[in-house]
């Protein structure tokens, strides 16, 4: 079965747009109730809730089965380097526009061949350095350091970028033995553990519209997740892999509308590089590519994954 969906681009393609869609609705469900909400509450209920979601994943027959694990240690460096993507992630939203927001998260891919060069020990071809060169200048040209207009948060955000990069390849080094709900299991099992600790001194009770939005967000992100993963199952991560940036078109769109932001012109020059390198970045390398940062937050996909089916 698997072969046949390596054969359905445009399906793979529907999917990542719709997942996309979603996970820019995550951002700016998250931007609106951090006005209400600080940064470790938001954190924390995201977990909670999509923790709440994914259980049922977890067939009841034999749980044993799909949580036990020989690699739990990369499981936790995953899990807290998306967990501290996510807190960045969500800070940045909170504090700088939400297009700029998912333009240094989705820097992630060029930190990617960096970090597994360094870890993994993978080649880094010549097109995927002029490319991860030319996607440092696109990030350049959205903190605008010197220009008297450069946000401290801004580079908060590109910590998520390089925080989920880790994520990332963290997950690429358990696939081979992991499988994706194991992966996800972990993760929103630690991160919500982790995040609960500052709510000993950051702890707000939320009003009921707050709750009804994070509930909201928690069920965006785990359907964004997943809609994401199933694309990547439909056709290579190199065909629908691009399809991933449109979150930064989504965001900017919701940007506008409901906030009235808009990027200047060195930030749409910034938008472009990125993209086109970050494009270049997960085609040419020369393993298996990964998918951009996605955050639904802190929770990317790679493209050798496949989700499973809710039952």
């Amino acid at each position: 079965m698997q072969g046949a969906y390596r054969n359905q681009p445009l399906a793979g393609a529907i999917s990542v747009i719709c997942a996309s869609l979603l996970i820019a609705l995550v951002g700016a469900l998250v931007k609106s109730v951090s006005t209400s909400l600080n940064n470790e509450m938001v954190v924390f209920l995201r977990n909670l809730f999509v923790m709440i979601c994914v259980l049922p994943w977890i067939r009841p027959i034999r749980p044993r089965s799909n949580i036990r694990t020989t690699c739990f240690r990369l499981h936790l460096l995953r899990s807290l380097a998306g967990l501290f993507a996510m807190y960045c992630f969500f800070y940045a939203v909170s504090r700088i526009p939400l297009s700029a927001a998912f333009l240094l998260l989705s820097s992630s891919p060029l930190f990617i061949p960096i970090i597994a060069w360094i870890w993994l020990r993978e080649p880094v071809a010549a097109p995927v350095r002029v490319a991860i060169l030319t996607g440092f200048l696109g990030v350049l040209f959205i903190l605008k350091p010197g220009f008297g207009i450069f946000q401290p948060a801004a580079l908060v955000g590109l910590g998520a970028g390089i925080l989920s990069a880790m994520a990332m390849v963290t997950i690429r080094r358990m696939s081979p033995t992991e499988p994706a709900i194991r992966i996800l299991f972990y993760f929103t099992l630690v991160s919500t553990l982790v995040s609960a600790i500052p709510l000993t001194w950051a702890w707000q009770t939320p009003d009921s519209s707050a709750l009804l939005s994070m509930a909201l967000l928690g069920t965006l992100a785990t359907a964004g997740q997943y809609l994401l993963t199933r694309g990547y199952s439909f056709a290579p991560a190199a065909q629908v892999g691009p399809f991933t940036y449109t979150n930064v078109v989504f965001a900017t769109l919701i940007g506008w509308m409901y906030w009235a932001e808009t990027l200047d012109a060195l930030a749409w020059i910034g938008a472009a590089l990125i993209c086109i390198a970050g494009i270049i970045a997960s085609r040419r390398s020369h393993s298996p590519p990964v998918a951009p940062a996605t955050i639904d937050s802190g929770n990317p996909s790679p493209g050798n994954e496949h989700p499973p089916s809710p039952k």
